[in-house]
């Protein structure tokens, strides 16, 4: 109504402005909860990183290049299908064959994609709080591989194109609630703002494969050979989350809980990273400075030896 009223450019323009009055309105009230004000959670049941690692750390892992390349892969061909879609409907005759109650096949596909891009997020998320990151990978896209062949094979049927439209955006959207919850349950929650952001990069790093699509279309003549290609590229990054991320992801986890015994052992034993013994200050009298080291029999104290006196071990 604002458009056909009074254009793009004042639909924008008024839209824009009142979001941006909202979030000023809301943002001086939003905080984040105190401890005694966060609610009961249930048991975790995906495996989460007890250490935090740093946007710097976190880049030297090959664990988060394998989701930016999977990332890039889901994302580029659903922002592909996205960008696209009112030219593949054009080219398939969707655009004004009528299907539900006037409304033509584009139009009742773009409502419902949005439907489904919208739903994809908390659904997925929390299929993969109960079976796991990589296996709802598995199926989300096993089914985007299955829409991109059902868009090539049969897209020229008005309700398989609208079918299989939504299944794309339902799809590829979910890689923007599922991979940061896995970079965070790999690197911690101390910098997951951070890190998630790095992984969001991916997605500007796909817009910049999405014109390749019209490189294969034109050279193709038609929309077939791109859609097999994207098929093709969900089949692969099922393979990778199974294959590769799985374990990879395994024993990521195994290091860091390593890491943190041999760490724990390390201060009960008052030994530090290299191996040395760590001074612990004055005793409990107000005596010299001790230093401990793990005895054979218990925990054994040595002080320094003072100027007419030899090294004392005490236990």
């Amino acid at each position: 109504m604002v458009i056909e009223g009074f254009g793009y450019a004042s639909a924008f323009f008024w839209f824009g402005l009142a979001q941006g009055v909202l979030l000023l309105l809301i943002a001086p009230i939003m905080r984040a909860p105190l401890p005694h004000e966060m609610p009961q959670t249930a048991a975790l049941k995906v495996r989460q990183s007890s250490r935090s690692f740093s946007p710097i750390q976190v880049l030297g892992s090959p664990a988060f290049w394998l989701l930016y390349v999977m990332f890039v892969v889901v994302s580029a061909s659903g922002l592909m299908a996205t960008a696209q879609i009112a030219p593949i409907a054009k080219d398939y005759g969707m655009n004004n064959t009528a299907l539900f109650l006037g409304a033509s096949v584009l139009s009742v596909a773009l409502v419902v994609d949005n439907v489904m891009n919208g739903a994809a997020r908390p659904f997925f998320g929390w299929v993969s709080d109960h079976i796991g990151r990589e296996t709802t990978m598995a199926i989300a896209f096993t089914l985007g591989a299955f829409s991109y062949a059902l868009l090539a094979y049969g897209g020229t049927s008005p309700w398989a194109f609208v079918v299989a439209a939504a299944l794309i955006f339902f799809t590829s959207s979910e890689i923007f609630g599922l991979f940061p919850s896995t970079c965070t349950d790999l690197f911690g929650t101390r910098y997951a703002t951070a890190n998630a952001s790095l992984l969001y990069t991916a997605k500007g790093t796909s817009a910049w494969l999405v014109p390749l699509a019209n490189v294969l279309k034109t050279a193709t003549g038609s929309w077939h050979t791109v859609f097999v290609v994207s098929a093709a590229g969900n089949a692969l990054v099922v393979l990778a989350a199974l294959l590769i991320l799985r374990p990879l992801r395994a024993a990521h986890h195994r290091a860091v809980t390593r890491a943190a015994a041999e760490s724990a052992s390390r201060s009960v034993a008052g030994l530090d990273a290299d191996g040395l013994l760590q001074p612990f200050g004055p005793d409990d009298h107000g005596g010299p400075l001790r230093v401990f080291y793990p005895g054979i029999f218990g925990k054994h104290f040595i002080s320094p030896p003072s100027e007419t006196q030899g090294c004392a071990l005490s236990q």
